[in-house]
């Protein structure tokens, strides 16, 4: 029998989430596993040895992790700790109910969850096997795809890729409702009795004071935002994966849950349809099928090593290889496609005419720094009122948002870390594609003592400039330095002095899509860094406007075309380690577009 105890753990905006832990028959005393928590983003090296295997369920929207405990009896895994949360707005985690910030709020709570039972209890990411349901079913997919854990296994039971009838007045409706009257809430008018065959389980989910029938509307509409852009986007979930389709479920549709499945690269996947099952499928009187097979996939996957994905050359060969090739193919001359492009293109030289910030982006590249830097700035400064209409209207592309978001998380976690380093020893900054270097000095301008030096860098004579001249203005002169280098020079940057203790990479490697450049520029980098040391890299693994950007915008390369070419989580990280790096920390903003990322030289 599996011991229970219920804990809380402080996830990513400080808020307690409540979970439960069945420790395996090998686990004695629950005690955690406990360590100087100065030291926690090496804790899971110091853990390397550990052997100690868990699963970590997810329940469905409305319902909270008591409604799964019958899965670590009836699983029978007594090998495996089981632990299950509370999601943030459910059970006994606080938040008002059926509620969150956002739904990637949730998909990060995951993150810190899995971070805090890799540090408490001393259990490797490659121990680790998902189950989730429903709504966790789509949290824990959308975490598997934008933070790549190196995980075991992900069994996902009718996920709610697609909700059927929770909404009397369908999605574009909630949209417009949403933009009007902000947040609001939508009772499930879903009865006990459709969800399962089992009775007894009914009574109890009309009997159960946790269980909460509203949903947010901006939970809603984040779950279908984040369901089409994973379904979307499968290919590039690189873990092994069952998933169990509920064969009579009124709740979810089932062709989104076959388009996912049919997407996903991994060879050991496996798609189950199971007749006459209502949407719970876990809860359902018949669930001992359910449970064989989860039982048999896990099972399965644990009794080979871990492997991690080979991705290293997704660059050469593979999906985003071929998606990119496609779009930068010259369109014949006489199709309506190249008409449509043309036209599009022709209006925005029209309107770069009227718009200072199409202006920049025509003359100098739409990916250049001189366009970040108008995109950071989010001012409409045309002169004429056309003009600020149309700057309004580009600074609000969702690329450009995203962007400014993940300014806002490089902030954050370079503070983090550099007033970590700050505690053991001098702090030493390197940027090696700095643009004007607006970032890294807005950055350093929040700390609570000035680095001992600042190195940035930059291909571009413009950008040195400019970055120069903000140096100067900020009084930084006595700390730092601004050289024109090329980023891609691994002897370059080998020579760099002093070594820096947290080196920035942003927003370069997303624009070539060649990984040996980036082997190049990280093997360099890995010379440039001292032992211990940080290095945060930016990633942009999924794109809604890849097509658009490819065929309408130019690129800073002698106004090519600007094609890119996304790379998955999983083939950055697994980079950035080739390099002599760890992965110890990430962001990602609500779009899941662009990435944060930090790793450690080890």
């Amino acid at each position: 029998m599996h011991h229970n105890t219920q804990h809380t753990f402080v996830t990513h905006d400080q808020t307690k989430l409540f979970y439960q832990h069945w420790a395996s028959k090998h686990t004695a005393t629950p005690t955690p596993f406990k360590q100087d928590q100065s030291n926690h983003d090496q804790s899971h090296h110091a853990q390397s040895t550990s052997d100690k295997k868990a699963i970590l369920v997810f329940h469905r929207g409305h319902e909270h992790s008591g409604r799964m405990l019958h899965l670590v009896e009836e699983l029978n895994l007594p090998d495996f700790d089981f632990f299950a949360w509370d999601a943030r707005g459910h059970g006994q985690s606080p938040g008002e109910r059926g509620d969150a910030p956002s739904f990637s709020a949730c998909v990060k709570d995951i993150q810190a969850f899995v971070q805090h039972i890799q540090e408490q209890y001393g259990i490797q990411s490659e121990n680790l096997a998902i189950i989730g349901q429903s709504v966790g079913a789509v949290m824990a997919a959308t975490w598997v795809h934008d933070y790549a854990p190196k995980i075991r296994a992900l069994c996902l039971a009718s996920p709610a890729f697609d909700i059927k009838l929770y909404v009397p007045f369908a999605e574009p409706g909630l949209r417009v409702l949403n933009k009007i009257k902000g947040n609001f809430f939508i009772q499930s008018y879903v009865k006990s009795n459709m969800l399962t065959h089992d009775l007894e389980r009914a009574a109890s989910y009309d009997a159960d004071p946790l269980i909460a029938r509203a949903i947010s509307v901006r939970m809603l509409l984040g779950l279908y935002d984040a369901s089409k852009r994973i379904v979307d986007d499968a290919q590039h979930i690189f873990v092994p994966t069952q998933i169990l389709c509920s064969g009579s479920d009124f709740v979810v549709r089932r062709q989104p849950q076959q388009d996912f499945y049919q997407k996903l690269p991994h060879p050991q996947k496996e798609f189950h349809i199971l007749d006459g099952f209502f949407h719970d499928t876990l809860g359902e009187k018949n669930r001992i099928v359910a449970m064989q097979k989860i039982r048999r996939f896990i099972l399965q996957c644990f009794a080979q090593p871990y492997r991690a994905p080979d991705v290293l050359n997704a660059d050469k060969i593979g999906a985003s290889c071929a998606i990119a090739e496609n779009l930068s193919a010259t369109l014949p001359e006489k199709s309506l496609k190249n008409a449509f492009w043309q036209l599009i293109k022709n209006n925005l030289k029209i309107g770069s005419l009227f718009s200072t910030g199409l202006n920049i982006g025509e003359k100098t590249g739409y990916d250049s720094g001189s366009t970040l830097d108008f995109v950071y700035r989010n001012q409409t400064e045309s002169r004429n009122p056309v003009g600020k209409i149309i700057d309004r209207q580009y600074l609000n592309a969702i690329g450009w948002r995203g962007i400014r978001v993940r300014k806002q998380h490089i902030e954050q976690l370079f503070t983090r870390y550099a007033e970590k380093i700050q505690q053991h020893k001098p702090l030493h900054i390197l940027d090696i594609a700095s643009g004007h270097g607006r970032y890294i000095l807005d950055a350093v301008a929040q700390l609570k003592q000035p680095p001992e030096s600042i190195v940035l860098r930059d291909y571009s004579e413009i950008n040195v400039k400019a970055g120069t001249d903000l140096i100067q203005q900020r009084g930084l002169s006595a700390i730092a330095q601004f050289f024109q280098a090329d980023a891609f020079d691994a002897q370059s940057l080998a020579s760099i002095q002093p070594k820096a203790s947290l080196a920035v990479v942003s927003g370069l490697y997303e624009l070539f899509s060649d990984n040996d450049l980036l082997r190049q520029s990280l093997y360099g980098l890995s010379q440039a860094v001292e032992q211990g040391g940080y290095l945060i890299y930016t990633g942009q693994i999924w794109h809604p406007q890849q097509a658009f950007i490819a065929r309408a915008l130019t690129s800073h390369r002698e106004g090519d075309a600007w094609v890119m070419r996304l790379r998955s989580q999983a083939e950055m990280d697994a980079l950035v380690e080739q390099a002599g790096f760890q992965k110890v920390n990430q962001c990602i903003d609500e779009y899941g577009i662009f990435t944060v990322s930090v790793a450690q030289k080890i």
